[in-house]
């Protein structure tokens, strides 16, 4: 588990490259054996934030703090991080041992201590007894053992991430991920992660980076990102959503798809008009005779453990997940508690962060 000192500290960073800014006034900071996950799509100003980080890239504003002190002008091999990308950069001319001792050796450490290290990297990588392979025998997930076991070998405070599983087929990425955040609690190092993969994000995280257009919308866990999404953006861009528009008729009672429905936010101008989400899980589908909606089946869609449906109520249709598959062209009722209804207003950015950092 993380702990509340500040490790990393952005403060007004900005970045252009000519005419194009990509970064805009970023305030963040990360805390001490924190996972925290960059997520976004491309072109959102993740792998440049993290690049400023490692010393690869210098901000055109702000500054890069390392426990309260400035770094931005330190070059990379000077700042106690290390960095995994997507392309692995293993040296192809030499065997996995020397790959991963590569920088040690450079340090000029003791050939025993060298050892030492790189067989425990082996260990943690499981990748014992591949020592003497040349590492373009291995497959793609074990060349990205190597590139992280390389990284880590070098004891980083901070490893950066910059989405190295993207070139994995699903199954093994998805064993990877649980790998990797298994790695980082049992060497309690700070983790900063880039992707735009949700479901990377929602797996290993502690804390959630949701990022568009140069500017962070959301920070924080998980499941608070999940759950409580602070504007349409990162409602849609997390997990799958029923996005609609509503009228806040007053505290705790919005109209929308034609009708009102109990919620539980408050705080809104009356007739306000908003966003509301519903996750397609949060739908119960249940007898016409019972239901807040009433509509037809059109679609159903097997997906393993649940089934999706597309149920149209007048000019809505929802997106709805259930265990229980209703044919094409049943009509159903819809219920949905004012718990799962969540409410937002329009067009919000920079909303204030709680736990894992600021905006």
């Amino acid at each position: 588990m993380y702990d509340e000192q500040r490790l990393i500290e952005l403060r007004g960073v900005s970045k252009s490259f000519g005419d194009t800014q990509v970064l805009h006034n970023i305030d963040l900071y990360i805390r001490k054996r924190e996972f925290v996950t960059l997520l976004g799509p491309s072109g959102c100003g993740k792998t440049t934030m993290l690049r400023i980080i490692g010393g690869f890239e210098m901000p055109t504003e702000g500054s890069v703090l390392f426990e309260d002190k400035d770094i931005t002008d330190v070059p990379p091999y000077r700042r106690r991080v290390n960095t995994v990308f997507q392309k692995y950069a293993l040296f192809s001319h030499l065997n996995v041992f020397d790959n991963i001792a590569f920088g040690l050796k450079l340090r000029k450490l003791p050939k025993a201590e060298i050892k030492e290290r790189v067989d425990r990297m082996l260990r943690l990588v499981k990748m014992e007894g591949y020592e003497k392979r040349s590492v373009e025998s291995l497959s793609g997930g074990q060349q990205q053992r190597i590139a992280i076991a390389r990284a880590l070998v070098n004891e980083p405070e901070v490893l950066l991430l910059d989405e190295p599983l993207g070139a994995l087929d699903l199954k093994l990425r998805q064993e990877m991920q649980l790998e990797l955040k298994s790695m980082q609690q049992e060497l309690g190092i700070t983790f900063l992660y880039v992707t735009h993969d949700q479901e990377e994000a929602l797996t290993m995280s502690d804390t959630i980076v949701v990022m568009k257009g140069g500017r962070i919308q959301q920070i924080g866990d998980p499941k608070r990102i999940y759950d409580e999404p602070k504007n349409a953006f990162v409602a849609d861009f997390i997990g799958q959503s029923n996005l609609l528009t509503g009228v806040m008729l007053a505290d705790e009672l919005v109209m929308m798809a034609g009708k009102e429905f109990p919620c539980v936010d408050e705080g809104f101008e009356k007739n306000e008009v908003v966003d509301v989400v519903v996750r397609p899980e949060d739908i119960m589908v249940v007898g016409t005779d019972v239901g807040m909606l009433e509509g037809v089946v059109e679609s159903v869609l097997f997906k393993g453990v649940h089934y999706e449906m597309m149920v149209a109520t007048g000019e809505t249709r929802w997106k709805v997940h259930s265990t229980t598959m209703q044919p094409v062209g049943s009509r159903v009722g819809l219920s949905i508690v004012p718990f799962n209804i969540h409410i937002m207003r329009r067009e919000a950015v920079a909303i204030p962060a709680e736990g894992g950092g600021q905006v």
